[in-house]
């Protein structure tokens, strides 16, 4: 359930397992402890390091671009070239890797030849899964079962048993992808089938930037004269960032927050038109001061309190905009202190942290809800003092009044932008001689409101100045500055083990740390231009990034990012490549054999791969999926649990009542399809602890070799090809192919059809019963 439901890590959840096994003594602590040493685990992690070593220093580059270079221009033949590299080079190196090293190359022929990325993409990534069908070490599924026979006193598998199946299916699977991809497959790649266009326009056009783009005048006397563009509220209240500032003939380029307006600056924006032409509908609100009001902050039913955010809360690391703070807790939240810092303003992008105070206002019984939430501790409700203090210091009170036919009308408070873009609170509403304080921020404004508004004066001035800018199409002379000798546009996606997935840009501060604009994101088949601070970032997200050249190539090696486009060629050591390829044939051909076992091989060439300079260690470190690593080692004591209790005799017994009476194919074929469809929701490690213990007691019962059930399992595993989610080099291609869901779907499930079909005719001739 917890691996459906991703509450939980997936990694966590099997820790969890190892834990809950070991407290309720369905395994020993040894037991429970034992898949940390297991020869699977050792071999998994390490061969990530030696598939590191062989990608720095450049082996399977040359590799990939020797063997494209034969994949000439026609569809089908560029579909089975690839494919067929991706497939042999995931037969000794993690499948992962193999997807993100050749995913960039892939794209770049896309584009010169013409054939959209989607046609070739998902091919690249179901290409590196059947190539990990075909040896002992091409996919941890591969290795767990080998485990699971030699732990049941078992033959275990060699290091090509997995060849003759692995490589029919794979050849059978790289054929029908080759026909049918052209008619399956989306052509959703605009950059890849206008090959004649220099990269930035194709880049432009694949993301609609010109839809976008328009150019802003600060006019005279305007308030936001003066201000920085942080502080006029361009990118918080409307979404919008600011490509390019043009003042006395001379053009700025991707200024900086800190970059001062002036009056007649011209901004090149990227954003949506309409935000700004309906804060244009501001116009007819003229705020007017309110005296002697500031009781109405506090009084009666209202009041206000202390809080800190406790050190478990689960609003740590988020901002009060991305948790919507007043709608989950009915109040305003004032000021952060932290430490001795106090935060008054913009308080809406504050990431909050463990031992933040909190100052809140709000109703008294709302207050008292926060001090009684898991979210927060040491409650302390404001002395008379404190209230008095607060309002003689911080209220700013301000009226306006919305006409009848403003666009405010009809629309939610949370719709209006006054808060999150402006950090105005509406402390009142007056309506028809009725007051409403704190309003809920699901309430609907109304035609003739007259609302009482907390804030500075400055952010009034911002909101005033944003309403008197001039919006003008841009000419095609201000549209170059897009590509420039000193600017440049370039794609990239998340790396397989990126550390910025799950945050959002402003959260990793995009711009100050890279020095560069995200102009946009593509998510499957949808450009995302605005509001791109507060988004998520997620694997599979294709990047538009935009900044000068000298910055934009230190992504070039930046361990998060996979580069989509060729901004410049991708660094190696390439005086390294023929010692790391000797290093893996020297962990190979002991195993091969039968000298060593591979686990012993692998370290033995991992550890040579930093000895020798192949890659530092820092690079082994983070070469390693380690969130693989713990999913295995937690889940492995689990198959040892299955087997004592009698949970897996419980379960075969159960297959060989329901199928048991057809023969024993049947059962073998039975518990492949179960393994093949649950591949769609569990991990493929996870589910391989989960089937083998099931398999070899059906086997046994039957009077069979386990061999056969356990290669139809492996098989049944690696075959994930249903779902993005299934296997991570299909999240890798899923956004800069542009896919959705059901394109998975359409090609995957036949795909998965031929591949247990092929296994069905192939398994009995190679593992007879």
């Amino acid at each position: 359930v917890l691996f459906i439901s991703e509450k939980i890590r997936m990694d966590v959840v099997s820790l969890m397992v190892l834990a809950a096994l070991a407290l309720t003594r369905l395994v020993t602590p040894e037991e429970a402890l034992s898949g940390f040493s297991n020869a699977a685990v050792v071999t998994v992690w390490a061969m990530f390091i030696l598939s590191e070593g062989l990608t720095n220093t450049g082996v399977a580059n040359i590799i990939g671009r020797q063997v494209l270079r034969l994949a000439g221009d026609t569809e089908r033949r560029m579909i089975f070239v690839i494919m067929l590299s991706s497939g042999v080079l995931s037969a000794v190196m993690n499948n992962i890797g193999v997807a993100a090293l050749m995913l960039p190359v892939v794209i770049n022929i896309s584009r010169k030849v013409g054939v959209p990325a989607s046609r070739l993409l998902m091919p690249l990534a179901y290409g590196s899964l059947l190539g990990g069908l075909t040896t002992l070490i091409g996919t941890p599924p591969n290795l767990l079962v080998a485990n699971a026979l030699r732990e049941n006193g078992l033959e275990p598998f060699r290091l090509f048993d997995f060849t003759p199946i692995g490589g029919i299916v794979m050849i059978v699977g790289i054929a029908f992808v080759s026909v049918s991809a052209r008619y399956i497959l989306p052509s959703k790649d605009p950059a890849g089938s206008e090959a004649v266009l220099p990269d930035s326009k194709s880049l432009q056009n694949e993301y609609n930037l010109g839809e976008r783009t328009f150019v802003l005048k600060v006019q005279p006397d305007s308030p936001i004269g003066g201000m920085t563009l942080k502080e006029s509220r361009l990118g918080r209240a409307l979404g919008l960032f600011v490509v390019a500032l043009q003042r006395n003939g001379q053009t700025i380029i991707s200024p900086g927050p800190n970059t001062i307006l002036e009056e007649n600056d011209r901004l090149l924006t990227q954003g949506r038109t309409n935000q700004l032409n309906e804060l244009r509908g501001w116009h007819d609100l003229m705020p007017r001061r309110v005296e002697g009001q500031s009781t109405s902050l506090a009084g009666g039913d209202i009041s206000m309190a202390h809080v800190t955010v406790a050190n478990d809360a689960a609003i740590l690391e988020k901002t009060i905009r991305q948790i919507e703070f007043r709608k989950k807790f009915g109040l305003n939240l004032l000021i952060v202190r932290r430490g001795k810092t106090i935060l008054v303003s913009e308080v809406g992008d504050i990431i909050l942290r463990a031992g933040d105070r909190l100052v809140l206002r709000g109703m008294k019984n709302k207050l008292e809800d926060a001090g009684n939430s898991p979210e927060f501790r040491d409650f302390r409700a404001a002395t008379p003092e404190e209230l008095e203090r607060f309002a003689h210091i911080e209220t700013r009170l301000f009226e306006v009044r919305i006409p009848e036919k403003s666009w405010l009308a009809g629309k939610r408070i949370s719709e209006s932008r006054l808060r999150g873009g402006f950090d105005l609170h509406i402390i009142k509403i007056a309506r028809a001689g009725v007051d409403t304080l704190l309003p809920d921020p699901e309430e609907t404004l109304q035609g003739g409101d007259i609302l009482t508004l907390h804030g500075r004066k400055e952010d009034l001035d911002a909101l005033k100045g944003l309403q008197q800018l001039d919006i003008h199409v841009p000419s095609e002379a201000e549209t170059r500055v897009f590509e420039s000798e000193e600017v440049g546009l370039l794609e990239a996606t998340l790396a397989p083990r990126s550390k910025l997935a799950g945050r959002t840009p402003a959260q990793i501060e995009f711009r100050a740390k890279y020095g560069s604009q995200l102009l946009g994101i593509l998510r499957a088949d949808r450009a995302y231009r605005s509001n791109l601070g507060n988004m998520p970032l997620e694997f599979g997200d294709a990047l538009l990034i935009m900044g000068p050249r000298e910055r934009l190539r230190l992504l070039n090696s930046d361990p998060d990012f996979l580069l989509l486009t060729q901004f410049e060629p991708k660094t190696y050591k390439r005086e390294k490549a023929i010692l790391a390829a000797a290093i893996m044939l020297a962990v190979l051909i002991p195993v091969f054999l039968g000298w060593f076992p591979i686990a012993i091989t692998a370290i033995t060439g991992a550890t040579l791969m930093i000895l020798l300079g192949c890659l530092t260690m820092e690079e082994a470190y983070r070469a390693i999926e380690w969130k693989a690593v713990f999913l295995i080692a937690g889940m492995l004591p689990l198959g040892i649990a299955m087997q004592h209790s009698g949970a897996a005799a419980y379960l075969a017994d159960g297959v060989m009542v329901t199928i048991g009476g057809y023969g024993p194919w049947t059962v073998i074929f039975g518990l492949y399809f179960a393994t093949a469809l649950a591949t769609t929701i569990i991990p493929t490690a996870a589910l391989v602890v989960l089937m083998a213990p099931i398999v070899i007691k059906a086997c046994n019962d039957m009077g069979v070799s386990p061999h056969a059930g356990m290669m139809a399992v492996a098989m049944a595993a690696s075959a994930s090809f249903t779902s993005p989610i299934s296997h991570p080099a299909n999240v890798l291609v899923m956004g800069p192919g542009g896919y959705r869901f059901i394109d998975y779907i359409k090609l995957g499930a036949p795909l998965a059809l031929v591949v247990f079909i092929t296994v069905v005719i192939v398994l009995p001739i190679f593992w007879p019963l």
